[in-house]
Order: C-alpha cells, then sequence, then structure tokens
C-alpha cells in the first residue's frame, strides 16, 4: 500500500494520493454541472486527508483555478458563457469580497467570528435551498395551469420586475439574452461578493442563484458564466497564497487528473439536463451542505463528513448517468435521421 502514499513537500505531510485524485474528480464534476467552484467540498476534503488547514485553502484555491478553467473552456464551446456579463459582475464580486473579508476581521477581535460565520452560512443555505424549491413548485403549478411563456413555465421571476429599472448605462448581453442596467449585475455581485469573502468560499454557491433569479440568466448561461467568475476569482486567490507559501503545487496536480475527467462529464451533461433538473438537484446539495454544518456545529463531525461525502457520491453518480442516458438518446436520434434520409433516397 505504500505506494498509494505521496509525499508533499512544501507542506511536508505524507497524503493518500487516490482520496485526491477523487475529491478532483467529484469536484470538478459537480463544478462542471451547477457552476460551483467546490471549496465547501475540497478545504475539508483535504484537512481530513491530512493537510494544515493553511494549505488545504491556499491548494483547493489553486486547485479551484485550474478546474474552473477547463470547465468555462468546455462551457464557451457550447456558447453557455455571456463573457460581457462575467467582466462586468467582477467589478462587484471583487469589492464585496474585501468588505465581506474586512467584516470578518472586525467578528475575529471581537472572538466571535466562528459561530457566527456558521450560522450566517446555515441561514443562506437554507434560504437558497427555500428559493429552488419554491420555484420548481410555482413553475409546476404555472404548468399546470397553462401559463407557460417562451422559456417554458417559470417559477420565481424576480429579474423581470428588476430588469425594469432603466438607470443608465443600459446594456445588452447578448449570450444571456436580455438587456438591462448595467448595476443590476454589478449590485447583485457585490452582495454576492461580500456573502462570499464573509463565509470565505469561491461564491458560486451563492452567486448561480443571483444570476437567475435576479438577473434573469437562463440556467445553463448562469452554470457557465459563474464557472468563468470562480476561474478569475480563483486565480487570484491562488496568486496570494502562492506568495505566502501555503500551495502544495504537486496536489493541485494530482487533483487536476481526476478534475479534468470530472470538468468533462459535468460540463456535458448540462447539454442534456432540463434546467430545472439541475436546480433541483442543486437544491439537494445546497440542504444537505446545510445540514453537515450544522451537525459539525454541534459537535457530530463523523456524522457531517459522512453526509457530506455521500452526497457528493451520490450527485456525481447522478450526473454521470444524465450524461450517459443524454449521450445513448443522442446516438439513437442520429442513427434514426440517417437511416431516414436513406429511406428517402
Amino acid at each position: 500500500m505504500d505506494w498509494m502514499i505521496m509525499y508533499m513537500p512544501i507542506a511536508g505531510v505524507k497524503i493518500f494520493w487516490p482520496g485526491l485524485v477523487l475529491i478532483g474528480f467529484a469536484v470538478g464534476t459537480i463544478g462542471g454541472f451547477f457552476g460551483m467552484g467546490g471549496a465547501w467540498m475540497v478545504t475539508p476534503g483535504l484537512n481530513i486527508l491530512g493537510f494544515p488547514m493553511a494549505f488545504a485553502i491556499g491548494t483547493d484555491m489553486a486547485h479551484i483555478a485550474g478546474k474552473s478553467m477547463v470547465s468555462t473552456m468546455r462551457h464557451s464551446k457550447f456558447g453557455n458563457v455571456d463573457y460581457k456579463l462575467g467582466l462586468v459582475m467582477i467589478v462587484g464580486t471583487m469589492a464585496g469580497i474585501e468588505v465581506g473579508a474586512q467584516i470578518v476581521m472586525v467578528l475575529e477581535r471581537l472572538g466571535s467570528v466562528e459561530s457566527v460565520v456558521r450560522w450566517v452560512y446555515v441561514g443562506l443555505l437554507a434560504l437558497i435551498a427555500w428559493l429552488v424549491f419554491y420555484d420548481y413548485y410555482k413553475a409546476t403549478q404555472k404548468k399546470k395551469q397553462g401559463d407557460v411563456g417562451e422559456h417554458g413555465a417559470e417559477g420565481i421571476t424576480w429579474y423581470k420586475t428588476l430588469h425594469k429599472i432603466k438607470i443608465p448605462p443600459m446594456m445588452h448581453f447578448k449570450a444571456a439574452g436580455f438587456t438591462c442596467s448595467a448595476w443590476l449585475p454589478i449590485t447583485a455581485s457585490f452582495v454576492t461578493g461580500v456573502l462570499a469573502g464573509f463565509l470565505g468560499i469561491g461564491g458560486g454557491l451563492i452567486r448561480m442563484p443571483a444570476l437567475v433569479y435576479l438577473i434573469g440568466c437562463p440556467t445553463h448561461i448562469a452554470v457557465g458564466t459563474d464557472l468563468f467568475e470562480v476561474m478569475i476569482s480563483g486565480l487570484y486567490g491562488a496568486f496570494t497564497y502562492a506568495i505566502k507559501g501555503r500551495i502544495e503545487i504537486v496536489a493541485v496536480f494530482v487533483m487536476l487528473t481526476g478534475a479534468a475527467i470530472g470538468a468533462q462529464i459535468g460540463t456535458v451533461a448540462t447539454k442534456y439536463a432540463k434546467g430545472y433538473g439541475i436546480r433541483i438537484a442543486f437544491g439537494i446539495a445546497v440542504l444537505c451542505c446545510m445540514i453537515s454544518i450544522v451537525l459539525k456545529e454541534f459537535k457530530f463531525n463523523q456524522a457531517a463528513a459522512v453526509l457530506i461525502l455521500g452526497t457528493i457520491g451520490v450527485i456525481c453518480a447522478y450526473i454521470v448517468k444524465i450524461m450517459i442516458q443524454g449521450a445513448i438518446e443522442e446516438l439513437h436520434e442520429k442513427k434514426s435521421g440517417n437511416a431516414t434520409v436513406k429511406a428517402v433516397h
């Protein structure tokens, strides 16, 4: 079994390298499908494998940047990235992250940062899960009543009200397919940036719902555009941690081996998943993440780890199933089409 143990020269620890590959694969698959960086999975996972927390965070940042680059390039080929919207939102995101970090510094001086951050995280995840499931419920009700628009039955449509705000400059986002005040994506990204900086996460977990419900992005465009933002914020985070000497570059490359495969699977699966299929799976992931944090707060560490790792495993299997089923159906359709063409000729 010695061949499964790898020495990490910068962190000075010995690590079970297949665990790194599995973490990379899971985050690549889930990130490519949901548009999340996956910091909520990677940092605890690396810490459990034996990395000191500072190295776990720094290595996570570098890995997320690399993985998001692979996913963004793949989504770009499908036309799922609105680069203009992503660049506009980066302005608000960067400013918001700095404000969030300063709030953490104040709470740290007061000695109450740990508990406050955890409970804010729980409240936020509960809100996101409620939004996702309430949105699905409303869309289902509208579908039953025959209230179907050009994008199908929609649940929460707050973005329609927000699009009526005409504060200049007005901007058209071609890939996302809407025109709105530039201040809408900047404000939304600033608020999500504050929460990301405060909670110490990449922001994808918060920004994805904001893109869908507040800004009005179709789900597949929200996934690709969010990954583009995660890539840029990840590169910035990797740079700062590299300067501090807290990135284990060997672990990054080992994880990227798994992530490169996972990101392809997750991204291709979005092609075959319906918008609400992606959202419901996202809502379940958020709900399980929230419960695991509550368990951790009350010192049920083992139960928290089992829940989050089990959730990741099940969702990965679900995404792989979607991709395989979709690919098989597409092949059948192509064969049927070719057979019809031959019959005509």
